[in-house]
């Protein structure tokens, strides 16, 4: 099945024609997902994909997430770490991105190994075609590195000297003792 997508994908959107559209859009999703006729979340998979050698994009990670936390989609060309169990760090914009659907959150962060990282958050909503049945909600997430920040419309006006959010993977296994938020002792 993701061998059956993956090529799908590079058919909708060939990787020499995507990857300079993704450049020159500054990887702006949304005007990728108009100029491809593909969905937002579509968009953040392909541009996750671009690791192609002598033809590398900015190595992004991307996440969906259910609206209960849970990673349902995930791929990535970065050092991001990923929980592989129970919910993720809830200090990642990943979350607010379910209160703010109609916004783009955007948030500089750094794990506990130091990397700091531009992440890049929505909120979608998948209609369930029927009243009586409830429309699916996710949290669609997309970064990169802060070093390739200079790559992606969405630090436009972020500053990077400054603080970053301090996320971990989860709660769990965090090395983070004084989170607010903080699940697990």
């Amino acid at each position: 099945m993701g061998l059956g997508n993956y090529a799908a994908g590079a058919l909708i959107m060939p990787y020499a024609r995507f990857a300079a559209a993704a450049r020159t859009a500054c990887h702006d999703v949304e005007a990728l997902a108009a100029q491809f006729g593909a969905s937002l979340e579509q968009i953040c998979h392909r541009l996750s994909t671009l690791q192609r050698p002598g033809a590398r994009g900015v190595p992004l990670y991307f996440v969906r997430l259910d609206f209960a936390g849970n990673i349902t989609k995930r791929h990535s060309a970065t050092r991001f770490q990923f929980a592989r169990f129970g919910g993720t760090c809830p200090m990642w914009n990943v979350h607010d991105a379910f209160s703010r659907p109609d916004a783009w959150m955007v948030q500089l962060a750094q794990m506990p190994d130091r990397v700091r990282y531009v992440c890049v958050a929505k909120g979608v909503v998948k209609s369930s075609g029927a009243y009586l049945e409830a429309d699916r909600r996710y949290a669609l997430g997309l970064g990169c590195e802060a070093q390739y920040a200079d790559q992606l419309v969405y630090a436009d006006g972020l500053d990077l000297a400054g603080p970053s959010a301090p996320i971990g993977v989860s709660c769990r296994i965090c090395e983070r003792t004084d989170c607010s938020q903080r699940a697990f002792p």
